[in-house]
């Protein structure tokens, strides 16, 4: 097994934690474990959302790095008679990854471990068997046997429920397995850029923020930019990765360990082109790996923060990630590093002339 470095420590304490849309608050205790001695001041939102404050110059123009708290998860809805559970989905979920796969269910009495079910392919009709089972038709059993063991449990309607995996470094100790890399590794991203200006000068006010029920609708980075009021936003999150068996590279040209993804467009925003050519020109004069993508369908938090009050250049900055939005994710470390440096570099050559240069001309 491999020794895991201080990095690798935070990742895995960051993915470990359990969080779904509008219940993150263990997430966030981590994130604020971590990021809290880089920044000044810790703030928060009141739908929940983290905001770590950095100051360079308190007159300089405010630059938000937002990754968001939660993951896709479950909610349970019912428990049936015998003991089995329904569940709603919180976020978004392709049925094909669901079945049969443990999840935990935390309760005000502790964890309880589930795994997902449905009728056995043996007992359906040939016909039944080729189709996709659908959400609906599947249940969570916990080993219950009514209805009344699963209350003395603990468990009950409202309770999170989310995928259980353990963190991994593959062979290749480049690359890393984990769930809820979606977006774990973004928070993680504003963790170490603050990390990285600790020592640094920058003609700005930086925020690292948290945000909260990002798989429900990009909620927390409205409330947390409203709160902010940023000059300059960049959410970093996770992509696509096109290096899978079947992709081609009209559906995703991006490469794991290339580099950190320009998004260029997705269903939320279309990048603000002063802003992405001031990134990419920075990632050219420093030799900076990256690489351009396009998603019609998705988004990311810029989405949200891009139409706060008058409107803020924004830019999305992911990293490939192979089988998001399901129970095993996996990125390359050197995707996540690269990422890290960009940002700061960028950060620490956006003063006032530079934003307004931006944003106005």
């Amino acid at each position: 097994m491999t020794e895991l470095d201080q990095t690798l420590t935070m990742l895995k304490d960051l993915t470990d934690a359990k969080g779904v849309p509008g219940n993150e608050r263990e997430v966030r205790n981590v994130m604020k474990k971590y990021i809290e001695p880089y920044a000044d001041e810790m703030l928060t939102d009141n739908l929940g959302s983290l905001i770590a404050k950095k100051v360079g110059d308190e007159q300089g123009p405010k630059i938000m790095v937002a990754g968001h708290l939660d993951e896709v998860g479950f909610m349970v809805t019912k428990v049936d008679s015998k003991g089995f559970l329904r569940f709603q989905t919180v976020g978004g979920w392709w049925s094909q990854v669901m079945l049969a796969q443990r999840v935990t269910i935390v309760t005000s009495k502790g964890d309880v471990t589930g795994v997902i079910g449905s009728k056995p392919p043996h007992i359906l009709s040939p016909e039944a068997r080729k189709k996709a089972v659908e959400i609906k038709d599947m249940f969570i059993d916990i080993g219950a046997s009514s209805r009344e063991e699963v209350k003395e449990w603990g468990v009950k309607p409202g309770d999170m429920v989310v995928p259980h995996f353990e963190f991994t470094v593959m062979n290749n100790e480049k690359m890393l397995l984990a769930k809820a890399w979606d977006n774990r590794i973004g928070c993680a991203i504003a963790i170490d850029v603050l990390k990285h200006l600790q020592n640094e000068k920058h003609p700005n006010v930086v925020y690292g923020v948290g945000t909260v029920q990002e798989e429900v609708g990009l909620r927390g980075a409205r409330t947390a930019a409203a709160k902010i009021q940023p000059d300059i936003a960049f959410a970093v999150d996770v992509g696509i990765a096109g290096d899978t068996p079947g992709i081609s590279d009209k559906d995703s040209s991006s490469k794991m360990g290339d580099g950190p993804q320009i998004i260029l467009y997705d269903a939320s925003m279309v990048s603000h082109k002063g802003l992405r050519d001031f990134v990419t020109d920075t990632a050219d004069e420093l030799n900076i790996p990256y690489q351009f993508d396009a998603l019609p369908g998705g988004g990311t938090d810029s989405g949200a923060i891009h139409i706060t009050a008058n409107g803020v250049p924004a830019l999305s900055i992911t990293i490939a990630t192979r089988y998001i939005h399901s129970h095993a994710a996996m990125l390359h470390r050197d995707d996540y590093e690269n990422t890290v440096k960009l940002i700061t570099e960028v950060i620490k050559k956006l003063d006032r002339t530079a934003v307004d240069g931006i944003t106005f001309d």
